[in-house]
């Protein structure tokens, strides 16, 4: 510090002849960073009003390439919908912040980890479809959504739900299944007053969740594929339940109050392990009762329990039309959940047996 360095000149020319490239190439980066910002804002305005005047899909422009064909902002009967897939998404794209006034999100097949912390500005959302991502865990902010109507998160890496989604007291759908870790709910969820369809299936759960318990309304539960060994003796308080899948547990009975249930309307279970099953369950000729077996049963086998059920109702069986249509729009509905759904059909539509495939044997089967 305080020394001075001599630097001989020999050509002024030569120096100014530098600073002026140099200059030039500042002024090209400065032209070049306005013109992005200027198409960035028509951007903005060219999705937002095309979306409120246009019924077809409307393209956004990234603001670092052309349009891209798997994103997209378009109106579906007067709603407005931001929609997203491709595997080569790792992230949401910073330009979705302006647009808050979006009502639906879905973004599948992406490997996005996270959503944006610009998510509570979007008020409106009523829908939040996020399923086969690698989302690892749902902001607490989420709670803030309190428009949100349905949000489906299967199919991610999620390990816990936030307590704060207890907040979105107008949320009538959630769906969480196959993210495998998933093991437990908050109880604040336990708010959910008007939520008509659970779906956890695919996780690991060992006992149905306190909260769900209280979710008065609820008329669909989805608890297939967990570790279930039992179920609660006070599940009769879900007055409004209609449709229970609890298929691909471990449970070897089923609690008496389950035919107490007034608006039950169909239980689907595993047969292999079940021994005890309340008799009114199967004599109620509103419930449809299936049980499903992992492996075909042999013809002895299954003649020798019609022979020892000859003093009971015929039973019904599958090959029933109604039950048949019921059973494949289920398993259409589930189709990303992987083979044994299939072979389920394979099964009602009289296929040959495969090793390992799944049967339905019948309805109304004690």
């Amino acid at each position: 510090a305080g020394h001075k360095l001599d630097v001989p000149v020999q050509d002024l020319s030569l120096i100014r002849g530098i600073w002026e490239v140099r200059v030039k190439r500042h002024r090209q980066k400065q032209k070049k960073e306005q013109e992005r910002m200027e198409n960035s804002a028509l951007t903005r305005l060219w999705v937002h009003f095309s979306s409120l005047f246009l019924t077809v899909p409307v393209p956004v422009v990234l603001m670092s390439g052309p349009p891209q064909e798997d994103l997209t902002v378009q109106t579906d009967s007067d709603r407005l919908i931001f929609r997203l897939e491709g595997d080569r998404w790792m992230d949401f794209p910073r330009e979705l912040q302006w647009m808050t006034y979006l009502q639906e999100w879905c973004v599948r097949g992406t490997r996005i980890q996270q959503l944006p912390d610009f998510l509570p500005l979007f008020t409106q959302l009523t829908v939040l479809d996020i399923p086969k991502n690698a989302i690892r865990e749902l902001p607490p902010d989420v709670g803030r959504l309190g428009e949100l109507r349905r949000l489906n998160a299967s199919y991610n890496h999620l390990r816990s739900v936030p307590p704060e989604l207890g907040s979105c007291e107008k949320l009538q759908k959630l769906e969480l299944a196959g993210n495998r870790s998933l093991s437990e709910l908050p109880f604040e969820l336990s708010s959910l007053k008007q939520l008509l369809h659970l779906d956890l299936a695919e996780n690991s759960f060992v006992s149905i969740p306190v909260c769900a318990l209280r979710m008065t309304n609820l008329q669909l539960l989805d608890l297939s594929a967990n570790g279930l060994t039992d179920l609660p003796q006070d599940m009769d308080r879900l007055e409004n339940l209609n449709t229970l899948f609890i298929h691909r547990n471990n449970l070897s009975y089923l609690p008496m109050c389950l035919p107490h249930i007034p608006s039950l309307k169909m239980v689907v279970v595993s047969g292999d392990l079940l021994t005890s099953i309340p008799t009114k369950l199967c004599s109620n000729p509103d419930i449809k009762f299936i049980r499903l077996f992992d492996k075909p049963i042999s013809e002895d086998r299954r003649r020798r329990r019609e022979e020892g059920r000859r003093w009971r109702e015929q039973r019904e069986e599958v090959q029933d039309s109604s039950d048949k249509e019921f059973m494949e729009a289920y398993l259409s509905s589930l189709q990303d959940r992987g083979e044994e759904h299939q072979q389920i059909v394979a099964g009602m539509l009289g296929d040959p047996p495969t090793p390992g495939s799944i049967w339905i044997l019948g309805l109304r089967v004690a």
